[in-house]
Protein backbone atom coordinates (compact mmCIF):
# COMPACT_ATOMS: atom_id res chain seq x y z
CA UNK A 1 0.00 0.00 0.00
CA UNK A 2 2.91 2.22 0.52
CA UNK A 3 4.69 1.73 -2.15
CA UNK A 4 2.05 2.20 -4.54
CA UNK A 5 0.47 5.66 -3.17
CA UNK A 6 3.21 7.46 -0.87
CA UNK A 7 6.74 6.54 -1.86
CA UNK A 8 6.72 9.24 -4.46
CA UNK A 9 5.83 11.37 -1.99
CA UNK A 10 7.67 10.56 0.86
CA UNK A 11 10.87 10.22 -1.61
CA UNK A 12 10.66 13.38 -1.81
CA UNK A 13 9.93 14.25 1.55
CA UNK A 14 13.03 13.01 2.42
CA UNK A 15 15.25 14.39 -0.38
CA UNK A 16 16.34 17.23 1.12
CA UNK A 17 17.55 15.56 4.78
CA UNK A 18 18.90 12.89 2.68
CA UNK A 19 21.33 15.34 0.39
CA UNK A 20 21.78 17.62 4.20
CA UNK A 21 23.11 13.83 5.87
CA UNK A 22 25.44 13.20 2.72
CA UNK A 23 26.93 16.79 3.12
CA UNK A 24 27.85 15.92 6.52
CA UNK A 25 29.79 12.86 5.36
CA UNK A 26 27.48 10.15 7.06
CA UNK A 27 27.52 7.10 4.96
CA UNK A 28 24.08 5.31 3.98
CA UNK A 29 25.89 2.01 5.37
CA UNK A 30 25.97 3.26 8.73
CA UNK A 31 22.54 4.12 8.48
CA UNK A 32 21.33 0.88 7.75
CA UNK A 33 23.54 -0.30 10.44
CA UNK A 34 22.51 1.98 12.75
CA UNK A 35 19.21 0.55 12.36
CA UNK A 36 19.64 -2.90 12.71
CA UNK A 37 21.07 -1.97 16.30
CA UNK A 38 18.02 -0.24 17.14
CA UNK A 39 15.86 -2.73 15.91
CA UNK A 40 18.01 -5.25 18.06
CA UNK A 41 17.47 -2.87 20.93
CA UNK A 42 13.86 -2.73 20.33
CA UNK A 43 13.50 -6.65 20.43
CA UNK A 44 15.64 -6.76 23.97
CA UNK A 45 12.86 -4.26 25.30
CA UNK A 46 9.55 -6.14 23.70
CA UNK A 47 11.57 -9.14 25.45
CA UNK A 48 11.84 -7.71 28.73
CA UNK A 49 8.03 -6.39 28.88
CA UNK A 50 9.19 -2.41 28.58
CA UNK A 51 6.55 -1.69 25.44
CA UNK A 52 6.60 2.33 25.76
CA UNK A 53 10.84 1.97 25.53
CA UNK A 54 9.93 -0.60 22.50
CA UNK A 55 7.99 1.63 20.85
CA UNK A 56 10.81 5.36 21.17
CA UNK A 57 13.65 2.20 19.79
CA UNK A 58 10.96 0.78 16.82
CA UNK A 59 10.91 4.88 16.10
CA UNK A 60 14.74 4.88 15.69
CA UNK A 61 14.54 1.88 13.93
CA UNK A 62 11.96 3.38 11.26
CA UNK A 63 14.04 6.71 10.65
CA UNK A 64 17.38 5.16 9.56
CA UNK A 65 15.12 2.77 7.24
CA UNK A 66 13.72 6.10 5.76
CA UNK A 67 16.71 7.78 5.10
CA UNK A 68 19.82 5.22 3.85
CA UNK A 69 18.12 5.50 0.92
CA UNK A 70 18.16 8.95 0.31
CA UNK A 71 21.50 9.38 1.25
CA UNK A 72 22.36 6.73 -1.42
CA UNK A 73 20.67 8.85 -3.91
CA UNK A 74 22.34 11.91 -3.13
CA UNK A 75 25.62 10.86 -2.79
CA UNK A 76 24.58 8.99 -6.39
CA UNK A 77 26.02 5.67 -4.64
CA UNK A 78 22.51 3.60 -4.86
CA UNK A 79 22.77 0.61 -6.79
CA UNK A 80 22.72 -3.17 -6.56
CA UNK A 81 25.30 -3.34 -3.42
CA UNK A 82 23.20 -0.91 -1.53
CA UNK A 83 20.01 -2.68 -2.19
CA UNK A 84 21.41 -6.11 -1.33
CA UNK A 85 22.27 -4.59 2.10
CA UNK A 86 19.45 -2.83 2.98
CA UNK A 87 17.27 -5.96 2.22
CA UNK A 88 19.08 -8.12 4.66
CA UNK A 89 19.01 -5.66 6.97
CA UNK A 90 15.26 -4.98 7.25
CA UNK A 91 14.77 -8.87 6.91
CA UNK A 92 17.38 -9.19 9.53
CA UNK A 93 15.88 -6.41 11.60
CA UNK A 94 11.98 -7.91 11.86
CA UNK A 95 13.91 -11.23 12.86
CA UNK A 96 14.92 -9.30 15.71
CA UNK A 97 11.64 -7.54 16.81
CA UNK A 98 9.99 -10.78 16.01
CA UNK A 99 12.17 -12.90 18.74
CA UNK A 100 11.58 -10.57 21.49
CA UNK A 101 7.82 -10.93 21.12
CA UNK A 102 8.14 -14.35 20.98
CA UNK A 103 10.45 -14.62 24.09
CA UNK A 104 7.79 -11.93 25.86
CA UNK A 105 4.92 -14.19 25.08
CA UNK A 106 6.43 -17.57 26.52
CA UNK A 107 7.09 -16.05 29.37
CA UNK A 108 3.04 -15.19 29.72
CA UNK A 109 0.41 -17.29 30.96
CA UNK A 110 0.50 -18.40 27.47
CA UNK A 111 3.44 -19.72 26.57
CA UNK A 112 2.07 -20.98 22.99
CA UNK A 113 1.42 -18.20 22.00
CA UNK A 114 4.79 -17.25 21.31
CA UNK A 115 4.13 -19.10 17.90
CA UNK A 116 2.37 -16.03 17.41
CA UNK A 117 5.11 -13.93 16.55
CA UNK A 118 7.10 -16.39 14.86
CA UNK A 119 4.13 -17.55 12.66
CA UNK A 120 3.71 -13.65 11.42
CA UNK A 121 8.00 -13.61 10.58
CA UNK A 122 7.13 -17.01 8.34
CA UNK A 123 4.16 -14.55 6.50
CA UNK A 124 6.19 -11.29 6.38
CA UNK A 125 9.28 -13.13 4.82
CA UNK A 126 7.13 -15.06 2.20
CA UNK A 127 5.78 -10.93 1.38
CA UNK A 128 9.39 -10.70 0.75
CA UNK A 129 10.56 -13.02 -0.86
CA UNK A 130 7.71 -12.94 -3.46
CA UNK A 131 8.27 -9.50 -4.67
CA UNK A 132 12.20 -10.51 -4.91
CA UNK A 133 11.44 -13.49 -6.45
CA UNK A 134 9.01 -12.23 -8.64
CA UNK A 135 11.04 -9.22 -9.66
CA UNK A 136 14.02 -11.73 -11.12
CA UNK A 137 11.55 -12.86 -13.18
CA UNK A 138 10.30 -9.88 -14.87
CA UNK A 139 7.00 -9.57 -12.91
CA UNK A 140 5.56 -6.90 -10.58
CA UNK A 141 4.22 -8.08 -7.14
CA UNK A 142 4.55 -4.84 -5.32
CA UNK A 143 1.13 -4.13 -3.25
CA UNK A 144 -1.13 -5.69 -0.50
CA UNK A 145 -2.47 -4.34 2.99
CA UNK A 146 0.47 -5.27 5.47
CA UNK A 147 3.94 -4.35 3.72
CA UNK A 148 6.85 -3.42 5.64
CA UNK A 149 5.74 0.31 6.28
CA UNK A 150 2.44 -0.93 7.58
CA UNK A 151 3.73 -3.44 9.61
CA UNK A 152 5.48 -0.78 11.62
CA UNK A 153 2.93 1.64 11.80
CA UNK A 154 0.74 -1.01 13.42
CA UNK A 155 3.15 -2.89 15.62
CA UNK A 156 3.94 1.03 16.83
CA UNK A 157 0.58 1.16 17.82
CA UNK A 158 0.56 -1.73 20.10
CA UNK A 159 3.54 -1.04 21.92
CA UNK A 160 2.17 2.53 22.91
CA UNK A 161 -0.87 1.10 23.96
CA UNK A 162 0.49 -1.98 25.47
CA UNK A 163 -2.87 -3.74 26.31
CA UNK A 164 -3.49 -3.96 22.36
CA UNK A 165 0.03 -5.80 22.00
CA UNK A 166 -1.48 -9.20 21.18
CA UNK A 167 -4.78 -8.23 19.39
CA UNK A 168 -2.44 -6.21 17.20
CA UNK A 169 -0.19 -9.20 16.39
CA UNK A 170 -3.29 -10.89 15.25
CA UNK A 171 -3.97 -8.06 13.18
CA UNK A 172 -0.75 -8.20 11.28
CA UNK A 173 -0.57 -11.96 10.92
CA UNK A 174 -3.82 -11.53 8.97
CA UNK A 175 -3.25 -8.37 7.17
CA UNK A 176 0.16 -10.10 6.61
CA UNK A 177 -0.47 -13.40 5.16
CA UNK A 178 -3.50 -11.57 3.01
CA UNK A 179 -1.05 -9.49 1.22
CA UNK A 180 1.02 -12.92 0.55
CA UNK A 181 -2.03 -14.60 -1.17
CA UNK A 182 -2.64 -11.39 -3.04
CA UNK A 183 0.90 -11.29 -4.24
CA UNK A 184 0.69 -15.11 -5.15
CA UNK A 185 -2.32 -14.41 -7.39
CA UNK A 186 -0.55 -11.37 -9.08
CA UNK A 187 2.31 -13.21 -10.12
CA UNK A 188 0.50 -16.03 -10.96
CA UNK A 189 -1.92 -14.35 -13.03
CA UNK A 190 1.14 -12.61 -14.61
CA UNK A 191 2.84 -15.75 -15.47
CA UNK A 192 -0.06 -17.40 -16.32
CA UNK A 193 -0.70 -14.54 -19.31
CA UNK A 194 3.18 -15.06 -20.60
CA UNK A 195 2.72 -18.63 -20.72
CA UNK A 196 -0.24 -18.58 -22.98
CA UNK A 197 1.46 -16.08 -25.06
CA UNK A 198 4.40 -18.17 -26.00
CA UNK A 199 1.92 -20.95 -26.45
CA UNK A 200 1.56 -20.53 -29.88
CA UNK A 201 4.96 -20.58 -30.96
CA UNK A 202 5.42 -24.37 -29.76
CA UNK A 203 2.77 -25.31 -31.90
CA UNK A 204 4.63 -25.70 -35.46
CA UNK A 205 7.43 -27.72 -33.60
CA UNK A 206 4.44 -30.11 -32.39
CA UNK A 207 3.13 -30.37 -35.97
CA UNK A 208 6.34 -31.43 -37.59
CA UNK A 209 7.08 -33.99 -34.90
CA UNK A 210 3.25 -34.96 -35.67
CA UNK A 211 4.20 -34.92 -39.57
CA UNK A 212 7.44 -37.01 -39.24
CA UNK A 213 5.53 -39.35 -36.97
CA UNK A 214 2.65 -39.65 -40.04
CA UNK A 215 5.69 -40.42 -42.27
CA UNK A 216 7.83 -42.87 -40.59
CA UNK A 217 4.25 -44.77 -39.47
CA UNK A 218 3.57 -44.52 -43.43
CA UNK A 219 7.28 -45.87 -44.35
CA UNK A 220 7.20 -48.91 -42.17
CA UNK A 221 3.47 -49.75 -43.31
CA UNK A 222 5.09 -50.02 -46.96
CA UNK A 223 7.93 -52.10 -45.43
CA UNK A 224 5.82 -55.05 -44.06
CA UNK A 225 3.76 -54.58 -47.08
CA UNK A 226 6.90 -55.10 -49.62
CA UNK A 227 7.76 -58.11 -47.02
CA UNK A 228 4.18 -59.63 -47.18
CA UNK A 229 4.69 -59.69 -50.96
CA UNK A 230 7.29 -61.41 -51.17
Amino acid sequence: MFDGNLRKPFDAAVAPIGSGLQKLGVSPDVITAFGVLMAGACGVAIGTGNFFTAFLLLLATGIPDALDGAVAKAAGTAGPRGAFFDSVSDRLSDGLMFAGAGWYLAGTDEPRMAMLPFGLLIVASLVSYMRAKAESLGYDAKGGLMERAERFIVLGIGLAISPLFVPVLWVMLVLTAATAVFRFHKVWVQASATQVRTTPAKAPARRRRARTSERRSARASRSRARRSNR
